[in-house]
């Protein structure tokens, strides 16, 4: 267990980009679908049941969340995507804050996109892709919920998505992830490591 990630506590909560933190250093964005286990996966990463909000009600979360590491990193848990039933005005307001935060933040060392494993690369998610290609940014595509099917189904799916976005593999990983199993949590423990230049 990495006591570093246990650590997380929340720092503060912005609904537009002007009342985030100080804009220095490292912070790693996760962004998702609403109902793509993105608070369970921040959950499992960080040894703790209740640091991101779950929801039985996707798309709930309509902030960016910041959660404090240290003094010079955090992690970021970005408005689920795709799923609320909220009106369009609500949804262009977050798509324009996401795509803001995405371009200008200097301090994003890496995104982690969450896609549920049985349902990878939809539309949401292939344009937050499509967000950040310009930027030189490194990108985790973390499979979630792989103990929803058995291992031979599970790396076929991981090999497609690998395939679909192998033009940009020097900078995108793909990454199979349980919350309840705790698959991946060590692996992409260590990509957050390597991102927010942590000393293991």
């Amino acid at each position: 267990m990495r006591a570093f990630y246990q650590g997380a506590h929340f720092l503060t909560a912005a609904a537009k980009l002007e009342q985030a933190p100080e804009d220095i250093g490292r912070e790693v964005a996760f962004a998702g679908r609403s109902n793509a286990g993105k608070s369970s996966a921040i959950n499992a990463l960080c040894h703790q049941k209740a640091l991101a909000r779950t929801s039985k009600t996707p798309g709930r979360t309509q902030q960016i969340i910041f959660f404090e590491l240290d003094d010079e990193r955090r992690l970021v848990d970005l408005p689920g995507y795709g799923y609320a039933k909220v009106a369009i005005s609500v949804k262009q307001q977050w798509q324009q804050h996401l795509s803001h935060y995405l371009e200008c933040r200097r301090s994003l060392a890496g995104l982690v996109i969450v896609m549920d494993i049985r349902h990878p690369l939809m539309d949401y998610d292939r344009q937050m892709l499509d967000w950040v290609r310009h930027r030189d940014l490194s990108i985790l595509l973390l499979l979630t919920k792989a103990d929803k099917l058995k291992k031979g189904p599970a790396r076929a799916a991981q090999l497609a998505v690998e395939r679909a976005v192998s033009a940009d593999s020097d900078r995108i990983s793909v990454e199979c992830f349980s919350a309840p199993e705790r698959l991946g949590v060590e692996a992409v423990q260590a990509r957050l490591d390597q991102w927010l230049e942590v000393a293991v």
